[in-house]
């Protein structure tokens, strides 16, 4: 089973910035396309950011040129770099990867992310 821990989150001010962690128990290179998701109260899970396994990456037009995501293969850690940050972007954060080579993906436990005005 592929378990993913999301670390990083916290209270900030409006302005500030935030990097989300997220780690996985088996290597990146075994997984296939991993996002980032976020959920804020009373609203619908929305995409954040994503990449693909060809190294194509995608982020919502809410978050560019604020959010960008990346990974470290050598540590199989995905990031989510998040900069001026607003109170819209409060939301529980997760962490997404889909399997290679089966229909399943695997979800985080999700990680609280607080932006005060």
């Amino acid at each position: 089973q592929v378990q993913l821990v999301e670390s990083g989150g916290g209270l900030v001010q409006a302005g500030g910035s935030l990097r989300l962690s997220c780690v996985a128990s088996v290597s990146l290179t075994s997984l296939g396309d991993m996002a980032w998701y976020r959920r804020a109260p009373g609203q619908q899970r929305e995409l954040v950011a994503s990449f693909t396994t060809r190294g194509r990456t995608n982020v919502a037009d809410s978050v560019k040129g604020r959010f960008t995501i990346s990974r470290d293969n050598t540590k199989d850690e995905v990031y989510l770099q998040m900069s001026s940050l607003e109170p819209e972007d409060t939301a529980v954060y997760y962490c997404n990867a889909l399997s290679k080579f089966l229909p399943r993906e695997y979800w985080g436990q999700g990680i609280q992310v607080t932006v005060s005005s």
